[in-house]
């Protein structure tokens, strides 16, 4: 049996070698997306085994049972030669016992990974399960989510392919419509995202990012400035949302002159008992006008609203709701790349013939490791744009779609796209989106073909004092009339009437 410092001297020796094997993983060059996430993941590996052993050490150094202590005395004391001769005596009884015994050095394990490494087994070249839709982490297989989706009540039917570009697209749905169905979709959306998306970038730590992004969210949403569930008014009558404002009337007998109908209806939205006579409907409807909800009478509510409970409960209802669309918000950014690439393979399958398709599968099943093609140099000396077969398209193409022109774009990091086509497109895309939310600018159509972000800001505060120079303004539009008939605006009319000349 191994000693407390022989084994404190063992996983000194693994951690060192464990980062060995991560910067040798780190360096080793990854030609195809393939081998990128194979070596994440040997290299998510590593790293739990070195946390793993992190831990087991730290256990050895605080020596909780006093094991170590009482060892390091027994080497250290007056009688170390006995104590030495005494392990000496039990590793030759070992031996006795054991006379085939072999010891594997550690350094053994570690060259069979390098090995592994430098030259995969066709099993070592699978280390993550996606399926024939994904291609290995090239493509998003939303399938399950889309017939979910689709199968919810007061939503638009759309194809899969709008399905992919509007599936984040949360903050469009109203709230009343978000109930337990539309909860379970998206637990199914979100189950399907992290998932792929540990299978696709293991070295994330996603229980990290999702602290972030409950910070976050409960910032937003303590705030009321949540996408799709911003607070609304404080009073009675726009927080429960009625249609009857109470502004253009003064009195209850106004009220009255509405009808029995249109109170009740008013009375229900709000939630409060819809009985009585006229004139008892209307003091109950106008007792509400500028009063928020909480500060009711709780009298004045039905039975089956009085209970803040139920309030309550529908409110964390709607956060969790809310939190689960955040990690939706998130998850969906984090793999823009990938929805793209799945899009565009979508428009591609469709633009093919049945024959070409029939190509494809045989090509498909004749090489087990798509991959592999990556490895082979194409011809390819004016780097022109690969077609859906992975061979260039023809230059006279490539020369009517303008693919020759590149534009460039600084609030999405300088990225260049080739094409009118596609530069035009990018400006409702992601990546574009997000570098003007991240400029605090909203991405409307003010800002179309701007791609400077001195441009964009200039242009955002001169649409800011334009938005505030057409506001209206009391002091200079509102008007007074005089004693005589004229007519002045309020700062004039205040001016004269200081004066004493009215």
């Amino acid at each position: 049996m191994e000693t407390i410092l022989e084994q404190q001297r063992r996983l000194h020796e693994e951690r060192e070698r464990l980062v060995g094997g991560l910067v040798k993983e780190t360096l080793h060059k990854k030609s195809t997306n393939r081998e990128q996430i194979n070596s994440d993941h040997r290299a998510r590996k590593l790293v739990d085994r070195y946390s793993q052993c992190t831990g087991t050490l730290k256990d050895f150094y605080e020596d909780k049972d006093g094991l170590r202590k009482e060892e390091v005395q027994a080497l250290s004391g007056p009688n170390e030669f006995q104590e030495f001769y005494t392990r000496l005596k039990s590793i030759k009884e070992f031996h006795r016992r054991h006379p085939n015994e072999i010891s594997v050095p550690m350094s053994i394990e570690f060259e069979m990974l390098s090995e592994e490494r430098e030259n995969p087994t066709e099993e070592m070249q699978t280390l993550a399960e996606f399926t024939d839709e994904e291609g290995y982490g090239k493509y998003l297989d939303m399938h399950e989510c889309y017939d979910k989706y689709i199968n919810l009540k007061n939503v638009e039917k759309v194809d899969y392919l709008t399905y992919l570009a509007i599936f984040d697209h949360l903050f469009e749905i109203p709230k009343d419509r978000k109930n337990a169905e539309y909860r379970r979709y998206l637990e199914l959306l979100l189950d399907y995202l992290q998932g792929y998306t540990r299978r696709l970038k293991p070295m994330l730590d996603v229980q990290e990012e999702m602290g972030k992004i409950q910070k976050d969210f409960e910032g937003q949403w303590e705030g009321g400035n949540f996408p799709g569930w911003a607070k609304e008014a404080t009073s009675a009558m726009t927080h429960a949302g009625a249609h009857l404002d109470l502004s253009a009337f003064s009195s209850s007998e106004e009220l009255a002159s509405l009808g029995l109908d249109r109170l009740k209806s008013a009375l229900m939205a709000l939630g409060l008992k819809c009985g009585g006579t006229l004139d008892q409907r209307a003091q109950r409807l106008f007792s509400t006008k500028g009063v928020p909800l909480d500060n009711l009478d709780p009298t004045l509510f039905a039975k089956s609203k009085s209970g803040k409970g139920g309030k309550k409960d529908n409110s964390e209802r709607q956060k969790d709701i809310g939190f689960l669309e955040s990690q939706v918000y998130f998850f969906s950014e984090l793999l823009g790349e990938q929805r793209l690439a799945t899009r565009e393979n979508i428009q591609r399958k469709q633009a093919r013939t049945d024959a070409e398709r029939e190509d494809d599968e045989e090509e498909h099943f004749s090489d087990s490791d798509s991959d592999d093609d990556d490895d082979e140099v194409i011809y390819n000396p004016k780097n022109l744009p690969l077609g859906w077969d992975g061979k260039p398209i023809p230059y006279w193409l490539y020369k009517l779609h303008g693919l020759n022109i590149t534009y460039a774009c600084e609030i999405c990091g300088n990225q260049t796209y080739r094409g009118p086509k596609a530069f035009q497109r990018h400006f409702a895309e992601w990546r574009h989106a997000h570098g003007m939310r991240c400029l605090g600018i909203p991405n409307t159509a003010h800002f179309a073909n701007v791609t400077l972000i001195e441009d964009a800001l200039a242009l955002w505060e001169k649409l800011k004092s334009t938005k505030a120079n057409e506001r209206w303004q009391p002091d200079t539009e509102e008007e007074f009339e005089d004693s005589s008939g004229n007519v002045v605006n309020k700062k004039t009319f205040e001016d004269l009437k200081r004066q004493g000349l009215l």
